[in-house]
């Protein structure tokens, strides 16, 4: 009787024939890659992507392809028995409005376009996925649940899939969330993370002969000098991160009334997190009362630490499967739709496709041929998954 080693070395033997196929399916990948990235898709305008990707899932004759009342867009690829069902999950939105241009250029050996890394390769991917197991002669025993998940960025707050895991009635024994880039990446565990805006708005009554009255700029500085101040520990590693600031007028002459500083509070420790908040809303009371400005925080994002440990059979089988691919496993822990599944105490990983970057121009580039050794990665996975490798339930705290 073969054991789980046994599979999960037979499987790893296969993994260099894989990755050689899947560049049969080149062309069909790039073009699901150019087709989904060519449609805007900021966070809460996803629409028109789900309308594609149902028309795929309809062209492959996957089960019970449909959206939800998030917005998800679903589709199933069944399995031979059925009893367990793997998701596959890839977000749909991006951080580019409309207005950007989303024309894609595909190089020989790069792609050049707005979200080609984030995530429209993670998608691509997931409109393949049923060519790629086809193509290499692969029928799995479980349910593979395509998902591209809706409202994940931002104020999104990963509100799909939390709406689907929350509502299915399907047993998930295992999740694998798809990113675009960087190869090598292995994310298991979520940091605790609440994620916010800073506002600072001049009232229009605001008495500017009183003692100290400046702008919302200066206000805003002095929030952020206050913030700075807080003591942060090295146990629970903790960090607060000021991601933009925007604000002021079109003129020299005007006093500026506004100022939005977006920040993150990121630590080990949840607590930690609640405790730097409760600092900096007093800080924000304080200067306000002091000013006489508004000063306001509106959190729309937070995640619980937790997950996997490094030892549980779900990561030792990555990094198995990266080491016979030769990727250098890049072991971060992550605040995407992994905290989702963490949520629901499902165990899943988070890998990534490809090398790549994002340009000063604000486009991202991505590079073609370390695609396929990505895939050959994710192919492996799912198997060992499917073969009952990975999906022993651990602790989630």
């Amino acid at each position: 009787m073969s054991t789980k080693t046994d599979t999960l070395v037979s499987i790893i033997g296969n993994l260099p024939e894989y990755r050689k196929k899947l560049k049969d399916l080149k062309d069909i990948i790039i073009s699901n890659l150019v087709m989904v990235g060519e449609i805007p898709a900021p966070t809460f305008s996803e629409e028109k992507r789900v309308e594609f990707m149902l028309e795929r899932f309809g062209e492959l004759e996957l089960q019970n392809s449909s959206t939800d009342e998030a917005g998800n867009a679903v589709g199933i690829l069944p399995g031979k028995v059925g009893n367990n069902n793997i998701i596959v999950v890839a977000h749909l939105d991006t951080i580019y409005s409309e207005q950007v241009d989303h024309t894609i250029t595909v190089q020989p050996d790069h792609i050049i376009g707005a979200g080609v890394g984030d995530n429209s390769l993670g998608l691509a991917v997931i409109l393949t996925l049923p060519l790629m197991l086809n193509h290499l002669g692969i029928e799995l025993d479980s349910n593979l649940v395509l998902l591209g998940a809706s409202r994940s960025l931002g104020r999104g707050d990963l509100e799909g899939l939390r709406f689907f895991l929350s509502n299915t009635e399907l047993p998930i024994v295992s999740g694998v969330s798809i990113e675009g880039i960087q190869l090598g990446r292995i994310s298991y565990s979520s940091i605790g993370m609440i994620r916010g805006e800073i506002s600072c708005i001049v009232p229009e009554e605001y008495d500017w002969t009183r003692f100290g009255a400046v702008g919302a700029i200066i206000t805003m500085n002095e929030v952020i000098n206050r913030i700075l101040e807080i003591p942060i520990p090295k146990r629970p590693r903790t960090t607060i991160v000021f991601s933009s600031i925007t604000g002021g007028t079109t003129t020299f002459a005007k006093i500026p009334k506004s100022a939005v500083l977006r920040f993150e509070i990121r630590s080990e420790s949840g607590e930690m997190v609640h405790e730097v908040l409760q600092r900096i809303e007093d800080i924000g009371a304080d200067v306000s009362y002091r000013s006489g400005a508004e000063v306001s925080i509106d959190i729309f994002s937070q995640r619980q630490p937790g997950g996997i440990d490094f030892s549980h059979p779900l990561t030792r089988s990555v990094r198995e499967i990266m080491r016979a691919l030769n990727i250098k496993p890049r072991i971060s822990p992550s605040t995407s739709e992994l905290a989702a599944f963490i949520d629901q105490k499902i165990p899943a990983v988070t890998l990534g496709i490809t090398t790549g970057e994002r340009r000063d121009d604000g486009k991202e580039v991505i590079e073609v041929e370390p695609i396929f050794t990505g895939l050959a990665q994710i192919i492996g996975l799912i198997l060992s998954i499917d073969r009952g490798i990975g999906i022993e339930h651990r602790s989630m705290a």
